[in-house]
């Protein structure tokens, strides 16, 4: 585990549980400390407008049917680094959003990780 890893917070937004507890216990592998998961919107804008100290996070881009940019807006007005996670890849990102990190389902640790330390600015060990 890395110094430039350990304990940063990473909110975990992502509405399938199976998925989001993968999730959990890679970032904890990682080193990183997981917020959440929330699975739905309004809890993940909730949660960003009460903790100050987030680090980063992992956006599900679509969460119980609601696409998760206005979390992405707010975390990019607060300078918070993040990854989308999406079944479609890329391509099924809004032309806006295209060539931020983003991880496609299903994926692997290695993807997990390498997109994170992409967004954080974090140099793969």
């Amino acid at each position: 585990m890395s110094d430039a890893v350990r304990g940063r917070r990473i909110l975990v937004v992502e509405d399938e549980a199976l998925v989001a507890m993968l999730l959990e216990t890679m970032l904890e592998d990682m080193g990183f400390a997981p917020v959440g998961p929330v699975d739905d919107i309004d809890t993940a804008l909730e949660v960003l407008r009460n903790d100050n100290r987030l680090d980063g996070a992992l956006l599900d881009v679509n969460v119980a049917g609601r696409e998760v940019f206005p979390v992405a807006e707010a975390l990019k007005a607060m300078g918070v680094p993040f990854v989308f996670s999406t079944g479609y890849g890329e391509g099924g990102l809004p032309e806006d959003w295209r060539g931020h990190p983003t991880i496609q389902k299903p994926f692997t640790e290695d993807a997990v990780r390498d997109a994170l330390f992409q967004a954080l600015g974090i140099a793969a060990v």
